[in-house]
Parts: C-alpha cells; structure tokens; sequence
C-alpha cells in the first residue's frame, strides 16, 4: 500500500512528520492569539476606547484631502 521510498523513506517520512508538527503548530498558534486579541480588543472597547481609524471630523480650516503640516 505504501509507495517504494528506497533508502530514503526514514528520512522523507521524518520530513513530512516535521512538517505536520510545524503546521499543526502554527495553527493552534494562531486560534490562541486570534482569542487573545479577541478579549483585549473587548477590554479596550469596555474601557471606552475605541480605534483610531474611526471617522473624525477634519480639522478646521484644512482643506479635504490637503497635505497637512506642510509649508507650502
């Protein structure tokens, strides 16, 4: 059933069993900081702040879409 690997089957056997273990690993990583970053996000949120990329009124006496803090 199994596919003739020659002299090397230890070798492309451990292969593939490292990269199993590396992407199973990056996986669980990644479902823990996506969790992590979940709950400080809500904290931040209860805490009344919010992100800065949130519409803000432009500032008076800029032009939309002018360059700012430039001496032109």
């Amino acid at each position: 059933m199994l596919p003739d690997l020659g002299n090397h089957a230890g070798f492309i056997i451990a292969s593939y069993a490292v990269s199993l273990v590396v992407i199973a690993t990056l996986i669980a990583w990644i479902r823990y900081d996506y969790a992590r970053q979940k709950s400080v996000l809500a904290e931040l949120e209860a805490r009344g702040l919010r992100r800065r990329s949130a519409a803000q009124p432009p500032r008076k006496g800029t032009p939309t879409g002018a360059p700012t803090g430039s001496k032109a």
